[in-house]
C-alpha cells in the first residue's frame, strides 16, 4: 500500500511542478476538506487553516498533550507564575532548530527574540509586522482581549521570556497553546523585510514544527517534508501531502481506493459502510463543538431579542440533526457543548412551536420578513452540510411567513464577509474548542472584544460580558463555573444565536495507519503517524 500511495502522491506533486519523492520515502496523503486562508496562523481562526499551518509548520510555548486539553511543555520547557497571577516567566528549550527550506536557511536556534516578535506583532499597532497583510486582523488575539491583557513581553535573557499581564487570566497558559500563538522566526522576518517580501511570511512559512513547507498549488495540493531536526523527535513519515478535496463523498472514494490515508468530516450516510470496510479504521468521540446560526443583532429586526427568540422557536433542530447527521449529533441548547465543564443543563431550550413563533413575530410588529441565511461551502465537524441545514430552516421559516434566501461564498471569503458589522441576515458557523476552557466559547465567540471578529452576532451585552470577564480573572474553578452558568442563562434569554447541534467527531483512515491520535479539539496532526508495512 505504501508503494501505491507513493505513486499517487508523486502524481499529485508532478502535476503541480513538484519533484516526486524518492521511491523509498514514506508519503502520507491527507484528503483535507478545504483550502487554507494563508499560512500565518496568527491571522486566522479556521481549523482548516490551522491544520495546514499551525499543526504542521509551527510550534508554541506550550502544546496540548495528544488526545487531551492539558497544556504541557513545548518550546518552553518550564515556567513560573507570580503569586498574584500577573507575571509568567518561561524558560525556553535549548537547541530548537528552525526549518531549513529552499527559500530560507537559519543561522541560529530559537531564542527570546522570536517569542517577543510572535506576540508583539499581534498586540502592538506600531509593530512593523502588525499590518503586513492588508485587510486582515489578528482576530484571535484581539477577540480574546490580548492587547488589553498583556502589558509587556520582555527578554530576560536569550532563553528566558517574561509576560506581564494587566490582570490575572485564568486560561492564559491554555491560550498560549492555541494555534494563533505559534512562534515565528525573527531571523526569517528580518530577511523578508530587507528584501521587501513581507507578504511571503503568509505564503511560504518557516517554523519549528514537525513538517517544513515545500509548496502549495491553490485549492489543489500542499506538500510538506519531515523536519528531521524537530525538537519533539523526527516524524516517522518522510513527506506529508494535503490533497484538497472539498466533497466528502469524493474524499471517501479516494480513501477506499487507497488514494489517501485519512480524511476528515465524512458524510453521515457513509459512516456505516466505512465501519464495515475491512480496509478501514473508524475513530469516533464526542465533539467539543457547537453549530449555530448567528443573527446580526445590530440590524433590524434582529436587534430585538423577541424576534430572535421567535425565529429560534420556528427551527426544527431535530429535523436538521436527522437530515445532516443521521444520529451522529444532538440538538444544542447552550453555546457550550455538554462535555465542557460549567455546562448549564438547567437552561431550558426554546421549544419548536410554529404557532407561538408566529404570534411572537406579530407581537413584535414584524410582518413580511425576508432575510438571508448564509450557508458554509465546506464540511465542518459541527456541521457536515450547512446547505442542507439551511434548506430545513428555509422551509421552517416559510411556515411562519418568513422568506429565506440562502447564500454562500468560497470559504475564505465567507469567513471574511461574515465578520462585517453591517452583514445582513443570519450566518451559519460553529466552533470546536481550542483549549478546553469555557472562556474559549463564551468570551471568544460572544464577548464584546470579539465584535467584528469571532463574534458574528455583533452582540455586546454588558451583563453577559461582565460575567465572562469576571470568570477570566477568577482562579477558583467552582466560582468560575457559577459565573459561566449564569452567563448561559443571559445568552439564552437574549438569543444572539440559534444553537443548532453538538456533533460526534468521526475520523476514518486506512488500516495501515498507526500513531494517529484523535484530538478533542478537532485538530488533525501527523507528527506521530506512521504507515505499517
Amino acid at each position: 500500500m505504501r508503494y501505491r500511495l507513493g505513486l499517487i502522491a508523486a502524481a499529485l506533486l508532478s502535476a503541480t511542478c513538484f519533484a516526486p519523492a524518492a521511491a523509498s520515502a514514506k508519503t502520507f496523503v491527507y484528503c483535507s476538506e478545504g483550502s487554507p486562508e494563508g499560512f500565518d496562523p496568527g491571522l486566522y481562526t479556521a481549523g482548516t487553516t490551522f491544520d495546514a499551518s499551525a499543526h504542521t509548520v509551527y510550534s508554541r510555548l506550550l502544546e496540548f498533550e495528544p488526545g487531551t486539553t492539558k497544556p504541557v511543555a513545548g518550546l518552553a520547557e518550564s515556567w513560573e507564575v507570580s503569586e498574584n497571577g500577573t507575571v509568567y516567566t518561561f524558560k525556553l528549550r535549548k537547541g530548537v532548530k528552525f526549518q531549513t527550506t529552499e527559500f530560507f536557511t537559519p543561522t541560529r536556534d530559537l531564542n527570546a527574540d522570536d517569542v517577543i516578535l510572535s506576540i508583539d506583532r499581534q498586540i502592538k499597532t506600531d509593530n512593523p509586522w502588525h499590518q503586513y497583510v492588508p485587510g486582515t486582523s489578528w482576530e484571535y488575539a484581539e477577540g480574546m482581549g490580548f492587547p488589553k491583557l498583556i502589558k509587556s513581553v520582555e527578554k530576560v535573557d536569550d532563553m528566558t521570556v517574561k509576560f506581564t499581564l494587566n490582570r490575572p487570566e485564568a486560561p492564559f497558559l491554555a491560550n498560549l497553546a492555541m494555534p494563533f500563538a505559534s512562534i515565528i522566526s525573527k531571523e526569517y522576518t528580518d530577511k523578508l523585510a530587507a528584501e521587501g517580501k513581507q507578504a511571503q511570511l503568509n505564503q511560504m512559512p518557516v517554523g519549528t514544527g514537525p513538517f517544513a513547507f515545500v509548496a502549495y498549488q491553490q485549492d489543489a495540493v500542499i506538500r510538506f517534508k519531515a523536519n528531521k531536526e524537530y525538537w519533539g523527535g523526527a516524524p516517522k513519515i518522510d513527506d506529508l501531502v494535503f490533497a484538497i478535496t472539498t466533497d466528502a463523498a469524493v474524499r471517501f472514494q479516494k480513501l477506499k481506493a487507497g488514494e489517501c490515508h485519512l480524511m476528515p468530516y465524512p458524510n453521515a450516510a457513509d459512516v456505516a459502510s466505512m465501519k464495515k470496510d475491512p480496509t478501514l479504521t473508524v475513530m469516533e468521540q464526542e465533539g467539543l463543538n457547537v453549530a449555530y446560526l448567528a443573527y446580526n443583532t445590530t440590524q433590524a429586526p434582529f436587534d430585538k431579542p423577541e424576534v430572535r427568540k421567535a425565529l429560534n422557536k420556528a427551527i426544527n433542530k431535530k429535523a436538521i440533526v436527522d437530515a445532516v447527521f443521521q444520529g451522529m449529533a444532538t440538538p444544542a441548547k447552550n453555546p457550550l457543548p455538554p462535555t465542557m465543564w460549567s455546562y448549564n443543563d438547567k437552561v431550558e431550550d426554546d421549544t419548536y412551536d410554529l404557532e407561538a413563533a408566529k404570534k411572537m413575530l406579530t407581537d413584535a410588529g414584524v410582518k413580511d420578513l425576508s432575510m438571508k441565511v448564509w450557508a458554509m461551502p465546506v464540511s465542518r465537524p459541527y456541521m457536515l452540510n450547512a446547505r442542507r441545514a439551511a434548506e430545513v430552516i428555509q422551509s421552517d421559516f416559510a411556515k411562519i411567513g418568513v422568506k429565506v434566501e440562502i447564500v454562500s461564498y468560497e470559504w475564505a471569503e465567507y469567513l471574511d464577509r461574515s465578520k462585517a458589522k453591517d452583514r445582513d441576515g443570519a450566518v451559519f458557523l460553529g466552533w470546536t474548542g481550542d483549549n478546553g476552557d469555557p472562556d474559549n466559547f463564551l468570551d471568544t465567540l460572544l464577548g464584546c472584544d470579539a465584535v467584528g471578529g469571532n463574534n458574528r452576532a455583533q452582540w455586546c451585552d454588558k451583563d453577559f460580558d461582565a460575567l465572562v470577564k469576571k470568570a477570566k480573572i477568577t482562579t477558583d474553578q467552582a466560582e468560575r463555573t457559577k459565573l459561566y452558568e449564569e452567563a448561559q442563562v443571559v445568552f439564552k434569554k437574549q438569543a444572539p444565536w440559534a444553537t443548532i447541534d453538538h456533533s460526534l467527531s468521526v475520523v476514518p483512515m486506512r488500516k495501515e495507519v498507526t500513531g494517529f491520535v484523535q484530538s478533542p479539539l478537532g485538530d488533525f496532526t501527523f507528527e506521530n503517524v506512521d504507515i505499517a508495512e
